[in-house]
């Protein structure tokens, strides 16, 4: 287990990992599905689909005759993707392309459902990306987003883990930071959970509704499901590659570019350090348990019939 694209230059190639795999209850894609009347969709876009992930989660609800086509705008991706339909029984199915979600090469109006899969989180300008998906839905057709607001990590650590009060805020405040400079670099917002539905009402979709996925990241020693062994190789791996939420020279060019100094950045990164080393303590100890608190949501609205 582990994340065996961890090494590659491409985007987002940190979390592709195994854990992916684990992201979303059958049972709640079935129930929500259920909301989306997907038994009338035939043609699905998949917007930054990476390996195809987001795409084999929705197989288990679609239509057998429902053809999904998916983009990225990494050729190595499209060629993973293509990959991992093919060892799936999905070839027939689901094709990959490149392209970006800025400029989607499709007529408009070409698909009853046009979705992704924590992308609006790393584009530059998530409202218009959310027009161009918008542009190649079909009048009355969907728009679907799954994205995070990624906090509750961090705050679950500080509590499980016991941190005083004052480490916990400033582990908090330098998070904040780093994504209000990340941000300001136009390189995404991992907070964008909680903008979803005012990106999707100023787009002019119609009867937008909004969930949270069900899915607890929980760790129960000896950590004996495939989810749990997955996590915790997982966080292993990170913590002996020194990385925190983002790799050092990531985060401090984040930190720098949301106001912080560098004495600062200093004193912060060597608390984050030691947090993740407590952490993997605690792991390898069995001695951490906790029921995986997460902000995840699902929105999703249609596009205005013409008539």
């Amino acid at each position: 287990m582990g994340n065996e694209y961890k090494s590659f230059s491409a985007h987002s190639a940190e979390h592709f990992g195994d854990t992916r795999d684990f992201w979303w209850h059958d049972d709640y894609i079935e129930m929500v599905a259920r909301h989306w009347e997907i038994g009338a969709v035939r043609t699905v876009l998949d917007v930054g689909c990476g390996v195809g992930h987001w795409g084999r989660v929705l197989a288990r609800v679609l239509p057998t005759t429902a053809h999904v086509t998916g983009v990225d705008r990494e050729g190595i991706w499209v060629a993973k993707a293509t990959e991992r339909a093919s060892a799936n029984g999905l070839s027939q199915r689901f094709q990959y392309r490149l392209a970006a979600v800025e400029s989607l090469p499709f007529d408009d109006g070409t698909f009853d459902l046009v979705t992704c899969q924590t992308l609006l989180m790393h584009v530059p300008d998530p409202q218009q990306a959310l027009g161009e998906m918008l542009r190649v839905t079909r009048p009355g057709g969907l728009v679907l987003a799954a994205e995070p607001t990624n906090v509750a990590g961090a705050l679950v650590d500080s509590i499980v883990l016991g941190d005083p009060p004052d480490i916990a805020s400033l582990l908090f405040g330098f998070q904040l930071l780093c994504e209000r400079g990340k941000s300001s670099l136009g390189e995404g917002n991992n907070l964008i959970g909680e903008r979803l539905p005012a990106l999707f009402l100023r787009a002019g979709l119609k009867r937008v509704e909004i969930r949270q996925n069900d899915r607890g990241w929980s760790l129960l020693p000896p950590y004996s499901s495939s989810f749990e062994r997955a996590l915790v190789d997982e966080t292993l791996d990170a913590v002996d590659r020194q990385r925190w939420i983002w790799d050092q020279a990531t985060t401090r060019r984040y930190f720098l570019a949301g106001g912080g100094s560098e004495r600062d950045f200093l004193q912060r990164w060597s608390q984050a350090m030691a947090q993740r080393r407590r952490l993997a303590d605690a792991l390898r100890a069995q001695t951490y348990s906790c029921a995986g608190g997460g902000l995840f949501y699902l929105v999703w609205g249609r596009r205005a019939d013409e008539h």
